[in-house]
């Protein structure tokens, strides 16, 4: 990243948070500063909440959410309690009144972003929306967090159920796990390999498993994104990160196969600079395999 794009972005932030009022200690004109108001919406909706999925929502730590919640319930907003099968959790609900205002809080805020779209001409607001809209979708792809996780973790296991369900769902004659050459977990472990699992805001979302064959090339398995986040350039971020930490093993080369109905994944091997190349496995479900020489370690 350069120093002016850093510069941009500083500029944006204070434009933003200027606009929208976030630097009032009244945000919108009511009764609480931002940090509560933008507590009281995330809690919106029936049923009660995970207080630890909401600080991971929000990316707060849990002594600032504590003291935010505790002023909700101080005002009889919140009520927040011990999960009902599991007490270490705790969990928050609103109140009658807490959903009184959080409605009053959903008008107000409608009736500032109207405010900022007022002044523009229709092209304009038309501008303005779409690159939010970008602006959103980057934002998200840049709080998407990497993390090496052994494959019988929660995690890596949700990963790979949803991955080997969406096969099921996609592959003409379907996908049964166990005709796969499935890596042995311990292959995904290292020093023979690794697992790599996305999250956003603490939930998995993606993943991606690197064998690390002794006197072989380094071999990328099992490379998921959920429906969700796709679009948001995570299937290439993982694919990168995959590579560079098969070059860092010592690889000079790394391998992938695929099947011809996932045709994404074809073209993001293609557009990586991966080529076609004669079988190198049995896998019954691959139609394609693919094998990339590794940036800075040609001969």
């Amino acid at each position: 990243m350069t120093d002016e794009q850093v510069d941009q972005v500083r500029r944006f932030n204070r434009t933003v948070a200027e606009r929208v009022g976030v630097l009032h200690d009244q945000y919108l004109g009511g009764a609480r500063p931002y940090g509560q108001a933008r507590l009281l919406w995330e809690l919106g909706g029936e049923g009660a909440h995970d207080v630890r999925s909401l600080r991971d929502r929000l990316g707060l730590d849990s002594g600032y959410v504590s003291r935010l919640l505790r002023a909700l319930e101080r005002d009889g907003l919140v009520d927040v309690a011990p999960h009902p099968r599991d007490r270490r959790v705790r969990t928050a609900r609103l109140t009658d009144a807490g959903h009184a205002e959080r409605a009053a809080l959903d008008g107000r805020s409608d009736a500032l972003a109207a405010s900022l779209l007022a002044p523009l001409g229709a092209r304009q607001r038309a501008r303005l929306t779409l690159a939010m809209a970008e602006v959103e979708r980057l934002l998200t792809a840049s709080v998407v967090s990497l993390e090496v996780l052994d494959p019988g973790h929660p995690d890596a296991v949700h990963c790979l159920k949803a991955y080997a369900a969406e096969l099921a769902s996609v592959f003409p004659d379907g996908f049964d796990p166990a005709h796969s050459l499935l890596p042995d977990p311990g292959e995904l472990r290292l020093p023979r390999g690794l697992f790599l699992v996305a999250r956003l805001h603490g939930t998995p979302v993606g993943c991606g498993g690197l064998k690390l064959p002794t006197g072989a090339p380094a071999e990328i398995k099992r490379l998921w994104v959920g429906p969700g986040v796709r679009g948001l350039g995570l299937a290439r971020r993982l694919l990168a990160e995959l590579e560079e930490r098969a070059a860092a093993h010592g690889s000079d080369r790394v391998r992938l196969d695929t099947n011809r109905a996932l045709e994404a994944a074809t073209r993001l091997y293609r557009s990586s600079g991966y080529r076609e190349v004669p079988a190198f496995n049995d896998e019954p479900y691959a139609h394609h395999w693919f094998e990339k020489r590794l940036t800075g370690r040609q001969q």
